[in-house]
Order: structure tokens, then C-alpha cells, then sequence
């Protein structure tokens, strides 16, 4: 299927999929995450699919949120538009086939909390990954504020969460949130291999391991996810945020005044 905002390819029985906004940074506008989460519901009853490779075309791998969608949002609309991306975070942990990030790129702000829902991640040595909400004013999104501290605990966690640094694929490796990091002349052929060897294991089991494992850890994610929509939604109203957009923009450091 042809699609405007990502890239598909299968190879043998691995689907790549391509974020392919590189113009924005292969920023997560809404219309690419409604095509994720179509090509994610074909490949989930496709059976010639076993593994799933996600990555990013040109030099980033995702900048998160899209900020000049979400400059004029007026009040409830950033809870919706939370919301409207509910559906591809829950298909990303539900679907029975493992799903590797190949971060070859920037990871920042909601494009860091999309390798999160990944179930393995490769990087590439010159990916850095960062937690980038705080900067202009925001909460974390797309589950981060559930799946970072299982990964690295709590207290590590909030240090990403409420500094907004950058951490190297190599610390993201040291801390736990990368399973490797390869030359980035040989991401994908390395991230294929390591999906072409998945493909080759028993899927029912790789299937119900995933689903059993992600069901068991994540029984308050929905809570999570609804209260996450209301955070963001009032942070949408802050003159912080507003503030935060504009010095992003204006490539300058924010004043926050708490407004």
C-alpha cells in the first residue's frame, strides 16, 4: 500500500517500515501516526510477516510532536489529539509479532517514547536520544512517563524527564534503554539480521511471550494514558509552553516564568 508519511518494504519475512517526513525531522504529525498504526493492523494479519523493523528516513529518526500543529490547540483539544494516538500505542505493545527500532538518528520528545514501545532497540553510533518535553513546557507523552522507569528506574527516569539532556546511543545502552549500538553505515543490516533471526524462531511463542509479558507489566497504563492526556492538556494553556515553542523556533534558551 502507497502512503504519504512512512515507507514499506518487506524483506523475506520482515516488514520495514519507514517514518519518512525527513523535511520535519520525520516529526510525528498525526497523519503518520494514523498510517503506523494502518500499516501495524495489515502486518498483524499478514503471516508471512514475523518481525517488524521500524526506522527513520534521513538524519533523524523521529523529533517527537509536530510543535507548530500544537501551537494554537485551545482547551480539551490537546486531550483528544492524546487520545487519537492511543490507538497505535496499545496496537504497538498488543500485536503478537516483535517490533525492533532502528534509531539511526535523533530520538527526542515523543520520537524517544516511540522506541519505548518497541520491543527491541538497535542504535546507531551517532543516535542520541532526549527527553525533550521539559524544554518547552510539556509532560512526557506516548507512555514514556510508564515505560522509562521500568527500564531504568525511577530516580534515572526523572533526571532524563526533568533536565531535557541528551543522553549517546552508548549511555542509552549503558543505562538499559538500548539493547545495542552498531556503526551507522551498518544499522540496517545489522538491525535486519538481528529481525531475520526472530523471524526464524517459533512465532506463537514469541507471540504470547510478548503478550503475556506486556499485559503483566502494563495493567495501569490506561490509567496512565488518560491522565497523561489531561497533564499535556493543561500544559497546552501555559504561557511556559507558549514561551517554550517560541524560543525552540527562535533556537534560544526558554524563560519559564510557572504561568
Amino acid at each position: 500500500m502507497t502512503y504519504s508519511y512512512i515507507k514499506e518494504e518487506v524483506r523475506d519475512k520482515t516488514l520495514l517500515i519507514t517514518l519518512n517526513a525527513p523535511e520535519k525531522r520525520n516529526a510525528l504529525i498525526m497523519e503518520m501516526r494514523n498510517e503506523l498504526l494502518e500499516s501495524l493492523e495489515q502486518a498483524e494479519h499478514d503471516d508471512n510477516i514475523r518481525c517488524i523493523v521500524l526506522t527513520g528516513e534521513g538524519k533523524a529518526f523521529s523529533a517527537g510532536g509536530d510543535l507548530t500543529a500544537l501551537k494554537e490547540l485551545k482547551a480539551l483539544e490537546g486531550r483528544k489529539r492524546l487520545q487519537a494516538s492511543q490507538p497505535l500505542m496499545i496496537k504497538m505493545l498488543e500485536i503478537e509479532k516483535p517490533i525492533i527500532a532502528a534509531v539511526n538518528g535523533a530520538a527526542a520528545g515523543a520520537g524517544f517514547s516511540l522506541t519505548l514501545l518497541c520491543d527491541f532497540i538497535v542504535a546507531s553510533d551517532n543516535a542520541f536520544f532526549v527527553q525533550s518535553f521539559v524544554n518547552v513546557g510539556l509532560v512526557p507523552d506516548f507512555a514514556a512517563m510508564h515505560f522509562l522507569p521500568t527500564l531504568i528506574g525511577m530516580q534515572k527516569a526523572k533526571e532524563l524527564m526533568f533536565l531535557g539532556e541528551r543522553i549517546t546511543a552508548e549511555e542509552a545502552e549503558r543505562i538499559g534503554i538500548v539493547n545495542r549500538v552498531v556503526p551507522a553505515g551498518s544499522l540496517l543490516d545489522e538491525t535486519m539480521k538481528i529481525a531475520e533471526t526472530m523471524a526464524t524462531k517459533a512465532p506463537i511463542s514469541i507471540g504470547m511471550t510478548k503478550k503475556i509479558m506486556n499485559h503483566h507489566l502494563n495493567r495501569d497504563l490506561k490509567t496512565l494514558l488518560e491522565m497523561e492526556a489531561q497533564g499535556q492538556d493543561i500544559c497546552f494553556q501555559t504561557e511556559d509552553f507558549k514561551e517554550g515553542v517560541q524560543a525552540f523556533f527562535e533556537k534560544r534558551e526558554p524563560q519559564f516564568k510557572g504561568k
